[in-house]
């Protein structure tokens, strides 16, 4: 057994590829490879000195030691995704490809009978896979990418080189796994996208295990339900209609506000 080594890692999925047919699934590992080695050609990269473990929907990556940690966060991850949404919007949603990417670094042996051992492996994939990162990707039906980061690289290069990529698209998560008795934080953001703005049925910062029927959601193409924002002080609510902040005036009062910033509809409500 080889000393292990610290690497940087990258962990890819593919969302919904377990609902495709079998000539889907084959033209998407094949267009899955091609464009990850077209973008890797276009910012410099060399993918064959990645060291990958495959799997039918993804791939765990351990990236050579040279290669600057700022390069593949700021240059490879949004050059991918610009690559994504056009190949994605001449498809229909079921043969389109959408990533879950997650970053780490750690310790790794590299000389493993079965993958690669350590520690670091596992939280990545873990990261990957988490129940934030999917209903977080499933929520913007345009994007390409849902990134997630560990800790220690949000730390380290996303707050350090923000010209990279900007620090405050990310919003932190905390994942946890009972059954598996696993937890850790990490740094969501889905490119191009303001995932602080989303308001889904579920809370980004807060997670368990990806339930089965959250799973069962996502094949079906199911999105996160409308919820609206909880009240806040001055708020007033009128029939159907809730008004929040400055413009509500007072209870039993009108209520004067714009529609798309301070007015909540309750669903199916005609405007």
């Amino acid at each position: 057994m080889r000393h292990p080594e610290r690497r940087m890692l990258i962990c890819v999925d593919m969302e919904r590829y377990s609902g495709r047919g079998n000539v889907q699934q084959y033209e998407a590992q094949q267009d899955f490879h091609r464009v990850l080695r077209e973008t890797a050609e276009e910012v410099g990269l060399r993918r064959e000195d990645w060291r990958t473990q495959q799997s039918g929907d993804g791939e765990l990556a351990i990236l050579p030691r040279e290669l600057p940690e700022a390069h593949l966060i700021g240059r490879f991850v949004p050059e991918l995704n610009r690559r994504l949404r056009r190949y994605n919007a001449s498809r229909l949603p079921a043969a389109r490809i959408r990533l879950r990417i997650a970053v780490h670094q750690g310790m790794v042996h590299l000389d493993g009978a079965n993958g690669f051992p350590g520690q670091a492996v596992v939280l990545v994939s873990r990261l990957c896979d988490a129940a934030p990162v999917r209903r977080a990707l499933a929520a913007f039906p345009d994007a390409g990418i849902a990134l997630v980061v560990s800790s220690d690289i949000y730390r380290d290069v996303v707050t350090e080189y923000p010209e990279q990529i900007r620090p405050d698209r990310f919003k932190r998560i905390d994942v946890r796994i009972p059954d598996k008795q696993f937890q850790a934080q990490g740094w969501l953001c889905v490119v191009d996208e303001d995932v602080a703005s989303w308001v889904g049925d579920e809370s980004p910062e807060v997670s368990g295990g990806v339930s089965e029927p959250r799973l069962e959601e996502e094949r079906r193409g199911g999105y996160p339900a409308y919820r609206a924002p909880d009240p806040v002080a001055g708020g007033i609510r009128t029939g159907d209609i809730r008004v929040d902040g400055q413009n509500a005036v007072g209870h039993g009062a009108m209520a004067i506000g714009s529609v798309g910033r301070d007015v909540h509809l309750r669903p199916g409500t005609d405007r």
